[in-house]
């Protein structure tokens, strides 16, 4: 076996992306990601965190030159030492055939490239980028297509990862939910009634975005994210102008139905963004938003075949938390649902609800909701006497 640095190599670039197309061709829940999509995270003009940080991404290749498996490898020295007892890297992107060998020979490359740039610990499988994308391994919940830019991996990973070492740093769990009142049987009598006491409080009110005032909608998220979890673990404030190309991004796919936010006074104080689950059509493009690519997903969008909804992010400022906020934002799409004839999901999935966040899971629950998927971040000490630290619980003071 033999270890290849990517590099700028155009035949190697390629094989990174073509190695998984090979690996799930039999997997029927798997779909594929675009090319662009896992390309923009390697691009340092498109990827920010080359700004403080490196990357090199590893094939793994047999005797005879076929790849068994690949992994990127990443530093970003703006958070390696954020709300972590050592320096922490990243590795990410790891698939592999079904051999325990190839997999270990994988981390290794990962271990020794970290250490030789001083860190002491790595996490993976993460992105060289922010949560919201490529971050987890699927430990529960392969009967299901993922949701774009969420990983679906090979359930033998599992024993990989726990057998070389790596343990269990936290769990990301996505919740499913249905988006009408009559299917929502099992929610919480006392969700509805602090939803409602917020309904009928003059003082909060409630909007849908305009796709016309896109700068000031990303302000306005801006400022509830940067109150709600700037400064949790591993967690950065998000400055103004991140806040404004995240939203221009998101500009092309934007349902303006089903991205809320709530206003106290006048003043934003939550939101709960949501947009339509694009897998559902990208499935439908093998990867490429060539020009064949655009006309599917347009066809799609027209015909309005997506009936899944995904929850991207909630935040509530914590002036308002706990007074049933939280129950009366993510209660307007079920209002929606109810009001709109032409409303076109009937299924919510909310993806990434950390363990971590004990108040938020037992508040989704609530709402009638079930952990359909569930990921793990997997976290290895490179010095193995060390005692292991999960991620600290929110409100929890941190263990010394």
């Amino acid at each position: 076996m033999q270890i290849v640095d990517v590099g700028t190599n155009p035949q190697y670039q390629k094989e990174f992306i073509q190695f998984p197309v090979r690996l799930y061709k039999a997997d029927a829940n798997w779909i594929r990601p675009l090319d662009a999509d896992v390309e923009e995270v390697f691009d340092p003009k498109r990827n920010k965190r080359f700004e403080q940080g490196e990357c090199v991404r590893y094939l793994l290749l047999n005797d005879r030159g076929e790849t068994m498996g690949r992994v990127a490898v990443f530093i970003d020295h703006a958070i390696a030492n954020l709300d972590n007892d050592q320096p922490t890297g990243g590795m990410g992107f790891f698939e592999c055939i079904d051999d325990q060998a190839a997999a270990f020979r994988l981390f290794d490359a990962a271990k020794v490239w970290l250490q030789s740039r001083g860190m002491e610990a790595m996490d993976g499988p993460i992105n060289f980028g922010d949560r919201d994308r490529w971050w987890g391994l699927l430990v529960d919940g392969f009967d299901r297509e993922p949701n774009y830019c969420m990983p679906y991996t090979k359930p033998y990973y599992i024993s990989f990862f726990e057998a070389y070492g790596f343990q269990d740093y936290f769990r990301q769990f996505t919740f499913g939910i249905p988006t009408t009142w009559a299917r929502l049987t099992e929610m919480s009598q006392s969700v509805k009634d602090r939803a409602q006491r917020i309904y009928e409080n003059p003082d909060y009110s409630f909007r849908t975005i305009d796709k016309k005032q896109l700068p000031a909608a990303a302000e306005q998220f801006r400022h509830i994210y940067n109150a709600a979890w700037g400064g949790h673990s591993g967690v950065k404030e998000m400055s103004a102008e991140q806040a404004q190309v995240l939203m221009q991004k998101l500009k092309p796919v934007i349902d303006e139905k089903i991205i809320y936010f709530a206003y106290y006074q006048g003043e934003p104080v939550a939101f709960f963004v949501c947009l339509p689950e694009l897998n559902q059509i990208f499935k439908h493009v093998n990867g490429k938003l060539d020009l064949f690519g655009k006309l599917t997903f347009l066809w799609h969008v027209l015909r309005k075949t997506n009936r899944k909804a995904f929850g991207v992010v909630f935040g509530v400022a914590p002036a308002h938390q706990g007074k049933g906020l939280e129950a009366a934002i993510a209660l307007r799409m079920p209002h929606e649902a109810d009001h709109n004839p032409n409303f076109q999901y009937d299924t919510l999935e909310m993806n990434w609800v950390g363990d971590f966040n004990p108040i938020m899971v037992r508040f989704v629950s609530q709402l009638g909701s079930t952990i359909v998927k569930t990921h793990v971040t997997y976290r290895y000490l490179f010095d193995r006497t060390k005692p292991f630290k999960r991620c600290p619980v929110i409100g929890r003071k941190k263990e010394r």
